[in-house]
Formats: C-alpha cells, sequence, structure tokens
C-alpha cells in the first residue's frame, strides 16, 4: 500500500451524497459528511468494501429471504419473518418516519447500492440494491418461532414445514455470547479522569459481526466504536464528551400465552414463501399476544418480544451517539426502546453510570414467565414497561468503579448496592465467575493510568483454576496415574500465556468434562488421564504450550464454507472461555481431523478510554478490518490479538490525516 493518500473521485447519478472516507493504517474508515444520511452512506459502503458478501448475507437472513439461496432448509427465519409481519410493519414504519431518519435510511440503502454500481464484477446473490424500509427492518428485534418456553415439536405442529432442532447451549452452562464492560472515576484513576473498558464477546464468523468505523457529520455526530454489519449506526462506542457500551441480560422481554385455538380474536392468512426449489404456501396465525408459534395440547402458543419499533430503537441509538451531557444520555435511554442490555457510561466530566435493562414488560411476578401462561387470565397480561426509574441503576458510586459481565446489578458496584427487591423475571442473573475477577482487579489496584487499564482489559488470570487444582490435590488417587502433569499444575500462577503448559491441560480438562452443565469437579485423574493420552497420540507428548493448542485461523466470513485446518497458517491466543473466570474471552471449536482448538468467538472490538478535555483510545479488532485473504487488513490485527496489545483508535482530525493510508471521496446526485 502506498505511503500517501491516494484520492479517488467516483461518480454516479444517484442522491446527493458528498462522502470522503480516510482509511488509516489499520483499514479503519473514518467517514465525514454534510449530513447524518451522507455518513449512513459512507459506512455503507466501506462496509461492503469490506466484507460485502457477510453484509449482504446478513440481508437476506435478516429480511427472509434465505430460503431463496438456500432452499427449504432456511424456512424457519423465512416463516418469523412473516409471522411477525416485519415488512408490513417496517413499510409503515418507513413512511411515517421523520425527514432525517428517512434520508439516514435511504442513505445507507443507497451506499450498498453505490458500491454494487462502482464494483460492477462483484455479483450479488440475491439483494441487488436495498430500499430504506428493508435497512429498518434489519433492525427488528422479533422472536423466534422457538424458545421461551415453546419447543420445537411445538413449532412442528403449526409449521410441518420447519426442519430439525438447532443445537442450543445446555441449561445450566454459561452461554457464549455475553460482553465485559468496565468504568472508574476520578477516585480509581491516574490521571483523575473517567476510564471506560468496552469488551463484547460475540461470534468471529457468520452474522452479527462486529465492524469498527469513525463517523462525523456536521449534524451533531462524531463517534467511534463499532456497529454491527447491516446496521446504520455505532452502537458501543465513544465521543469526544462521553462513551458507552453494553452487555447481555437475562431480564425476560418475551413470553409465550397458551390459548385455545377457537379463541376470539386469533386471525389466519396465507402467504407463499419462494424457495430455490419452488414456492412453499404456509398458514399464518395470530392472536391478541403475538404470533401463534405453536402448538401443544390441542392449544396454540402465542409469543410476544418486548421490543420497541426498530424506528425508535434508531432514533434512541443515535440519540445515544449524540448526547452531551449525563442528563443528555439518560434522557435518551428513558425512551426504553433497548432490549436485553445493559448500559455502562463514563464522560469528561468524570461521571460513571450503569443502567440494567431498559425496555422490561411490567408482569404479575405471581406467574412463571419462564413456560407458556394462560392466555385467559386477566391477571397475565402484560401492564406496559417498567418506568425508567424502577430500573436498577447506578451514578458514581463511592467504590469509584463499575462493572458488568452478563451478572447480577446487584454487585455492579462492589458491595451490595441498595437495589436488591425484584421479580425474578426483572433480575435473574447470578454472580458469574468473570464478575467475579472483574472485581478483584478494580478493588486490588488502588488507581489505574491508562496503560495498566489497557493490561487489566485483557487479563488472562483463570479464577476458576486455583480451587479446582487444590480440589484434585486432596486426591489420594491422583499419585497413582499422573504425578508429573498434577505437580506441573499446583506449580502454575493460574496464569495463562502462550507457553504455559499447565493451562493447555487445565482447559483440555474442562473441555473434556462429562457434564456441560456443570463449571466445577471436572480436574479429577481420570480426566487427566485421558488429557495425557489425547496430548501425546496428537503431538507426541503431553507438555504442549498452550499456544500451540490454542489457535486462531480465519476462514470464510460465514465459517461454512471452509473448515479449520492445522496444515494453513494460524496463531497462537492466550485467552480462554469465560466461564473459568477469565477477562480475555476466546471460545474455541475442534475440526475433524484436526489437533488443534480454534476461535469461534469471544473478544471481537475491544476498546479502552480516557475522557479528559482530549480523550485517549485505544482499540483492537478480532482477525482485521477486511474480509478479503488479499487485503493487508485481512490479518494485520492478529499480533495484537495474540499479544494482548491495542493499536490506536485515531479520533480527531488532525490524527486521522498524519495516520491515512488510502482516501475515498464519494460524490452521487451531482
Amino acid at each position: 500500500m502506498r505511503l500517501f493518500p491516494m484520492l479517488l473521485l467516483l461518480a454516479t447519478t444517484a442522491a446527493a451524497h458528498d462522502v470522503t472516507i480516510h482509511r488509516d493504517e489499520y483499514g479503519v474508515p473514518h467517514i465525514y459528511g454534510k449530513t447524518d444520511a451522507d455518513v449512513a452512506f459512507g459506512l455503507a459502503y466501506a462496509m461492503a468494501e469490506d466484507n460485502f458478501w457477510q453484509l449482504e448475507e446478513d440481508y437476506i437472513r435478516q429480511l427472509g429471504r434465505e430460503p431463496e439461496v438456500y432452499g427449504k432448509e432456511r424456512l424457519e427465519s423465512a416463516i418469523a419473518f412473516r409471522l411477525y409481519e416485519v415488512e408490513k410493519r417496517a413499510r409503515a414504519e418507513y413512511a411515517s418516519a421523520p425527514r432525517a431518519m428517512r434520508a439516514v435510511l435511504d442513505g445507507f440503502a443507497a451506499g450498498y447500492n453505490h458500491y454494487l454500481s462502482q464494483h460492477v464484477p462483484v455479483k450479488p446473490r440475491l439483494l441487488k440494491t436495498l430500499e430504506g424500509w428493508q435497512v429498518l427492518a434489519f433492525q427488528d428485534a422479533s422472536p423466534g418461532l422457538a424458545g421461551n418456553g415453546v419447543r420445537m415439536e411445538d413449532v412442528r405442529r403449526e409449521f410441518p414445514m420447519v426442519g430439525s432442532a438447532r443445537p442450543v447451549t445446555a441449561e445450566g452452562e454459561e452461554g457464549d455470547e455475553g460482553s465485559n464492560m468496565w468504568a472508574i472515576r476520578a477516585q480509581k484513576s491516574a490521571s483523575g479522569k473517567a476510564m471506560l473498558f468496552l469488551n463484547p464477546h460475540v461470534g468471529f464468523f457468520g452474522g452479527g459481526q462486529r465492524y469498527e468505523a469513525h463517523l462525523e457529520s456536521k449534524e451533531g455526530l462524531q463517534v467511534s466504536g463499532f456497529a454491527i454489519l447491516g446496521t446504520p449506526y455505532i452502537r458501543s462506542g465513544f465521543t469526544a464528551w462521553h462513551g458507552w457500551c453494553h452487555t447481555n441480560n437475562n431480564a425476560d422481554i418475551v413470553d409465550v400465552w397458551m390459548e385455545p385455538e377457537k379463541a376470539e380474536g386469533v386471525e389466519s392468512w396465507e402467504e407463499e414463501i419462494a424457495t430455490s426449489e419452488g414456492p412453499v404456501r404456509v398458514r399464518f396465525r395470530k392472536s391478541k399476544h403475538g404470533g401463534i408459534t405453536g402448538v401443544r395440547d390441542g392449544r396454540v402458543l402465542a409469543k410476544r418480544g418486548a421490543g420497541a419499533t426498530p424506528l425508535a430503537l434508531m432514533t434512541q441509538r443515535i440519540g445515544m451517539a449524540k448526547a452531551r451531557t449525563l442528563d443528555g444520555f439518560k434522557k435518551e435511554m428513558e425512551r426504553r426502546a433497548i432490549t436485553g442490555s445493559n448500559t455502562m457510561y463514563a464522560d469528561r466530566g468524570g461521571n460513571i453510570y450503569y443502567l440494567h435493562g431498559n425496555a422490561i414488560p411490567k408482569r404479575n411476578p405471581k406467574f412463571d414467565w419462564t413456560q407458556p401462561v394462560d392466555g385467559g387470565d386477566a391477571e397475565a397480561e402484560w401492564q406496559g414497561l417498567h418506568g425508567f426509574d424502577e430500573l436498577p441503576q447506578f451514578l458514581n458510586p463511592p467504590s469509584g468503579f463499575l462493572q458488568n459481565c452478563n451478572s447480577t446489578p446487584l454487585l455492579a458496584a462492589g458491595e451490595p448496592g441498595s437495589i436488591s427487591t425484584y421479580a425474578g423475571y426483572f433480575v435473574p442473573e447470578q454472580d458469574n465467575l468473570r464478575s467475579q475477577r472483574s472485581r478483584q482487579i478494580l478493588t486490588g489496584q488502588a488507581k489505574f493510568t491508562f496503560e495498566q487499564w489497557s493490561k487489566a482489559a485483557l487479563d488472562t488470570k483463570i479464577l476458576l483454576a486455583r480451587s479446582e487444582i487444590d480440589a484434585l490435590g486432596q486426591l489420594s488417587s491422583y499419585n497413582t496415574y499422573i504425578p508429573e502433569l498434577v505437580k506441573a499444575l499446583q506449580e502454575w500462577d493460574t496464569v495463562s500465556t502462550l507457553k504455559s503448559v499447565p493451562m493447555t491441560l487445565f482447559m483440555a480438562a474442562y473441555l473434556l468434562r462429562p457434564d456441560r452443565t456443570k463449571q466445577t469437579g471436572f480436574l479429577t485423574p481420570e480426566t487427566l488421564q485421558r488429557v495425557k493420552a489425547e496430548l501425546e497420540r496428537d503431538f507426541g507428548t503431553w507438555r504442549v504450550p498452550y499456544g500451540e493448542w490454542n489457535r486462531m485461523q480465519r476462514v470464510h466470513t460465514s465459517g461454512r464454507e471452509e473448515g479449520f485446518r492445522d496444515d494453513k497458517p494460524s496463531t497462537g491466543v492466550p485467552g480462554a472461555p469465560g466461564p473459568v473466570g477469565v477477562i480475555f474471552n476466546f471460545y474455541t471449536t475442534t475440526a475433524p481431523r484436526q489437533k488443534r482448538m480454534y476461535g469461534r468467538m469471544g473478544n471481537t472490538y475491544v476498546a479502552v478510554v480516557e475522557f479528559g478535555k482530549k480523550i485517549r483510545a485505544e482499540s483492537q479488532l478480532v482477525f482485521g478490518q477486511s474480509a478479503d485473504p488479499a487485503s493487508p487488513h485481512y490479518l494485520d490485527q492478529v499480533p495484537l490479538y495474540a499479544e494482548q496489545r491495542f493499536k490506536p483508535a485515531w479520533f480527531y482530525r488532525s490524527d486521522v490525516r498524519k495516520h491515512t493510508k488510502q482516501t475515498v471521496r464519494l460524490r452521487t446526485g451531482e
């Protein structure tokens, strides 16, 4: 790549947009435009440049059109799209949206379309153009068919054409997708400035990938962070004034009602779903409680989610980015359009703030809302949303810190707070090991420098290890089988490194535990004997460094079209799954006939930010900015990831200019 900016002028006759995209040394797009719509145009264009295949794939899925590409085996998502009438609602919302918001939706769609007009060799599989209403429909958070007490056998009674159930996380095992987030105020900061740590753990491949970008418009948008591929806004990030991030929570936001098939108000209709194997005619039904997703014992199961309209969600998210004060940010959060997420906030005024949940339906707590409730019982009706003031929240706690790792809010500020009496459906989370390790880190240091904050964000201490190793030492039988392995574990400092052999032993035993719902009691002589045999079979010795066994390898963006291979380049990683109590999260999978473990999800976009008159920020994105193997940004962030380092997240124009390696100017409609 040239060492000076390359200016490309691209023109078309589409609606008027004038956007400049500066790509920095890591390929991160810094997108500047006059209007928010211009910036949305540039964001879509940049996403398409970096990963068009996945961008189109995600829209195909979200628009319920997978069967047109993959056949009848993908009918489930198409049926859900039509059952919840996503297109009908999105078109109506789009038509009534304020002009400025409609312009953002149209701008993003136009950016996708402009990319295709300028890259004729790129052949979309299905979506040759996007429309504004489709960008809105992409944000829809309607529930799926199964789940929330609805079983796949219930679904197949209503929709016989739906295939077999997909694998799900075993009950009781901590789910894969999650996040860590921390904030500290002045009393915990060596510089006297608030600091924030943003850390989503999601899939490296397939839908929902994180995309780093920096957006600026003359309409008040000045934000850096990550967008979810396909969305026209930054989901978590920072501005010159503040920053925010999210973790998932388990608050109940979707419920199911069981009612007679011929209950009053049940409506039905039919639609034809196009597939690559020919059309399929499907009957749909809904009641006053929502779309009917299944049948059980002669009664129908109707499901409803608490999600606000996609337009309200977009309005809130863009408003969060444009806020200039804590009061302004809280005013946006009072819209209560976000579901399933907690929010952490810090600003240059030194404030830190935590909010647990956002849109949560108010219910009668006498019912078990994890199972279908009686649709004929008047007491089993939702009573609106919980008020904003009813949500668990902390502002500038005496501890000086806030943290959440998909865990109980009661310990967000360290010691149990004043929030303690909530219905089970409201705050079902427990205190997990990631949260416990977070509190150890945050209480264990009086004040953090920015460098210490950055190091802590990628910490690899394994909290679960010491108790498991101590329990193993109490078993007299270990000396009969594997004394050398036990000795290696007992001498280990329980920190994961690329060179650590005990870490390999510990994680191999964890992954071999017979009961996947249990996180403890797996380190036994019998398990270690099996670990020893398997490592010696695959590597010729049990003394295998963790970095030799635990690897990251970039395959096709779908994660489906090619598998992980030991004979292809890969890199060792010191991270581990969250349930073992580690901050640097890295979940792996086995591959047929391969001996190594390969990363499939975990740390994706990670950032640390210090807020002052001038912000300081660093970040990393798993693998690199581009999904094109020919791009210099396909794997250029792998060394950062593997070596637990960050890159600068350049934010100010003067810094962006110094580090720009390519500039693209997009002008349309002139």
